[in-house]
């Protein structure tokens, strides 16, 4: 017998073989798989990460100590490896582990369990798993959970830089801790991004200045951003981050000039909306103020009467706050009258709005 045709019924004998051993299953044909193949996928920040993996069934065995060994290499799932994708680097339980695809494999014990991250993501289960091919170890506490009969990995305790990735099974939950250093990553991408044609909009390097002000972080960097945005086109939003990040960085006679460049560029309604925005600064001198002024050289817009409601109510003079609500009821679109029917009954009972 020729080695071609020998190698060709081992071949025959070995598939043979391993179909008895996992029925169902087929090396050749696409079957349904006993052990279904899903994926979980989380964002954090602009980081991205992905489980894939296939969720063998509890089907009443014991699972711990059982079907899966204390103390062995388990591929934390069933089939092929169980992998984790990380697109930027990050810390696994305070450990670094760069950005890329690993096998996730795991060693249970009653108290406590080893989370493996390999190198190599490609193998079938844990038959080959070699310790040598390790990016990172840590070691977590094991936790009770509710009844799972298919394997699950979940994330929780979602935070602005952080998730815990569960895995549970039967009645045992295996956490552990993942979190991205998500600033400098989003700043190195706003530059990124900021160099395509995304450049030549104001709104998009106005973005990035907003971000970088909410966060409170690299306000010399937002300054610039909000200038690119002046610079492709000036309007009251640029020009109102602009003094914002002036005044952060307690350069109050230039956030004054910008502040009033921005008033200048706002359309009646952004006035409006920016004298609300001061009331909840509890800046209501200032806000009562713009709500005056929208009234006299806007006097047919319908939400400045909504603004001398406020005034007046701020002094007292509920009969003079509920005709201007009335006033503003009669003009303003259908969606609004429910809110504003709501604050007209509130003056008339000579209550406050502000």
């Amino acid at each position: 017998m020729c080695r071609a045709a020998l190698r060709g019924i081992l071949f025959c004998l070995l598939l043979a073989g391993v179909s008895r051993a996992t029925l169902g299953q087929s090396f050749v044909l696409d079957l349904p798989d006993p052990s279904q193949r899903a994926e979980v996928s989380q964002r954090i920040g602009l980081t991205d990460i992905t489980i894939a993996y296939h969720r063998p069934l509890a089907k009443d065995r014991k699972v711990w100590g059982g079907l899966v060994p204390y103390g062995k290499v388990w591929r934390a799932g069933a089939n092929i490896n169980t992998t984790i994708t990380f697109s930027d680097p990050v810390t696994i339980e305070g450990h670094a582990l760069d950005k890329g695809t690993y096998g996730l494999h795991m060693i249970p014990n009653a108290d406590e369990w080893t989370i493996i991250f390999s190198k190599n993501a490609t193998s079938w289960g844990s038959f080959t798993y070699d310790q040598a091919e390790d990016a990172l170890r840590v070691t977590v506490k094991p936790k009770a959970s509710d009844m799972h009969n298919a394997l699950t990995y979940d994330f929780d305790d979602l935070q602005a830089d952080s998730a815990v990735v569960e895995m549970s099974w039967e009645k045992v939950a295996v956490p552990f801790k993942v979190s991205v250093d998500v600033h400098p990553l989003v700043e190195a991408d706003l530059k990124r991004q900021l160099r395509n044609l995304s450049q030549y909009t104001w709104i998009s390097w106005d973005d990035a200045a907003n971000y970088l002000l909410t966060e409170k972080i690299d306000l010399d960097q937002a300054l610039k951003y909000a200038d690119k945005s002046i610079e492709n086109e000036d309007r009251f939003e640029n020009e109102n981050i602009k003094a914002a990040v002036l005044t952060a960085l307690n350069r109050k006679d230039d956030a004054a000039v910008a502040q009033k460049r921005a008033l200048a560029l706002a359309t009646p309604l952004q006035l409006h909306i920016y004298a609300r925005q001061l009331q909840a600064q509890k800046r209501n001198d200032e806000a009562f103020a713009i709500f005056l002024d929208n009234a006299k050289k806007h006097p047919d817009q319908w939400f400045v009467h909504t603004g001398l409601a406020r005034v007046y109510c701020s002094q007292g003079k509920f009969d003079d706050a509920a005709k201007e609500m009335k006033l503003a009821i009669a003009a303003a679109p259908e969606v609004q009258k429910s809110y504003l029917d709501g604050l007209e009954k509130q003056l008339e009972a000579k209550q406050s709005i502000n």
